[in-house]
């Protein structure tokens, strides 16, 4: 089998990406047939996801692409003609926890003949044939190139193994109504964009998931409005970069993030509306505007910082310093005063001092933010800061820092919560909590997750809920 190679270069770095990729015969060819929805043994799918929320949206435009073609879906691995892992190259452990769970799907290849197993998105892309060297792998598939999936499964019958990373410029897959996997019914994400035009110095996504581009915002208003007839009551618009997106009509009317919040925010006053993730170089005072004015846009904000130090910051190629970061915050406390407020840290980023580290910790005691995402730096392959800065904090000063970070952000945590006690919070009720018989949970627009007696409400209401008590993690309430 001969590969073809399509030479690109993306933001000045020579990268190879090779596209399916193999010299296909026409007796394979005629092979190549979709299959019949009404097929009596269509063969079933199993996915795995793993990372963050685009991923586990993106799990449901590969399930709706394969179900077109007759495939069904099952939960239970063991009998899956096709194993499938959605997958995140975002941190080392993640990609070695994958790594792991190939061996399990050796498994069940050993056990029953004929199964299929594929590696699917961010660590695909960043791989590539180095996955399909381990001989339980047989699909490898980038973020991109879900759309050829029916036809690499095929191919993957006939010829043993089968790729396709090559990155797009123009797919979003906006024609595509996802299959929800999602448990309670209540909840679901719309991907509004795909990609990264940031380029942070310590970030594999760009070169993972391309450069940004955005989708047709008519397609994400009928999304939206399709979920809310099915049932749904909240939506979380996805996007690296929520704040960038921009769309550009046949009439040459532009419409930005906050035009487009606003746009889904009037499909219906029953339907919540949140988004993730802003960048607090970009996000703006219009969109701020915006959320104040509708009452069911969520009152919520992620907004990653990373680092307190401006140093650091400049050194990973985020595009503020630590003085925007903080008058973005005051301004989001001025206009939207209950919101909620959650970041991303890093501890340890290539040659952080003890002082940068100090500034970290004073921004979050200034800032107060109600939880956090917070790691320890994790160099990536590719990445600038892997070409260009040495990887010089120790594990142990690194472990230190962290444990550090942690433990002030659930100080803050417990500070924040405990502040609702007295409060009363409109809350989506999603499901039973995990604890307490009887208990139901659901989140208030702040983002806290709420427990309280059920009293014969069920998902998908919503309810006015006392707040009586907190822990760093949880309001605990009743039904008024």
């Amino acid at each position: 089998m001969k590969i073809k190679e399509n030479q690109n270069s993306f933001y000045g770095i020579s990268t190879i990406k090779r596209l399916s990729l193999y010299v296909i015969s026409d007796k394979v060819m005629n092979l190549l047939r979709p299959l019949s929805i009404d097929t009596p043994h269509a063969r079933k799918v199993y996915i795995e996801t793993y990372g963050c929320q685009m991923n586990f949206n993106d799990s449901e435009v590969v399930l709706s692409i394969l179900q077109k073609e007759g495939y069904r879906y099952t939960e239970r691995m063991e009998e899956a003609d096709v194993i499938l892992a959605n997958t995140c190259s975002i941190r080392d452990n993640a990609e070695q926890r994958i790594l792991g769970r190939i061996e399990q799907f050796a498994f069940q290849k050993r056990k029953r003949k004929g199964v299929l197993v594929g590696i699917l998105g961010c660590m695909a892309e960043r791989l590539k044939e180095e996955l399909l060297e381990n001989s339980t792998v047989d699909l490898v598939v980038g973020p991109d190139c879900y759309r050829r999936l029916p036809e690499l499964l095929q191919l993957c019958e006939v010829e043993g193994k089968g790729i396709d990373t090559l990155l797009s410029r123009e797919e979003t897959y906006a024609d595509i109504a996802p299959v929800r996997l999602d448990k309670n019914g209540v909840n679901a994400f719309i991907s509004i964009m795909r990609g990264c035009n940031n380029v942070c110095s310590y970030c594999v996504v760009p070169y993972t998931r391309g450069v940004e581009r955005s989708r047709d915002c008519g397609s994400i208003v009928r999304e939206a409005c399709q979920l809310f007839e099915n049932g749904y009551r909240e939506v979380t618009l996805l996007g690296q970069n929520v704040d960038s997106y921009r769309w550009t009509a046949g009439d040459g009317t532009v419409v930005d993030f906050a035009d487009l919040l606003a746009q889904v925010a009037a499909v219906n006053p029953l339907l919540r509306v949140r988004f993730s993730t802003s960048y607090p170089s970009d996000i703006s005072d219009k969109l701020l505007d915006v959320m104040a004015s509708r009452e069911n846009i969520c009152h919520h904000i992620h907004l990653p910082v990373q680092s307190g130090s401006d140093r650091m910051l400049e050194k990973m190629r985020r595009k503020y310093d630590r003085a925007w970061y903080l008058e973005r915050v005051r301004t989001i406390r001025e206009k939207l005063p209950d919101c909620g407020l959650t970041t991303d840290i890093i501890a340890g980023f290539c040659s952080e001092t003890e002082e940068d580290h100090r500034d970290t910790l004073s921004l979050m005691e200034e800032v107060g933010f109600d939880s956090a995402f917070m790691f320890q730096y994790s160099e990536r392959p590719g990445t600038l800061a892997a070409r260009h800065y040495p990887d010089d904090v120790p594990p142990e000063v690194k472990t230190r820092r962290l444990n550090e970070i942690i433990a002030l952000q659930m100080r803050k945590s417990e500070e924040r919560y405990a502040a609702q006690v007295g409060t009363t919070q409109t809350v989506l009720i999603e499901g039973p909590a995990k604890r307490g018989e009887g208990d139901l949970c659901g989140r208030a627009s702040n983002y806290m997750m709420c427990v309280f007696p059920g009293d014969g409400h069920k998902a998908g209401e919503y309810v006015r809920v006392h707040i009586n008590a907190a822990t760093p993690a949880t309001l605990i309430g009743e039904i008024e």
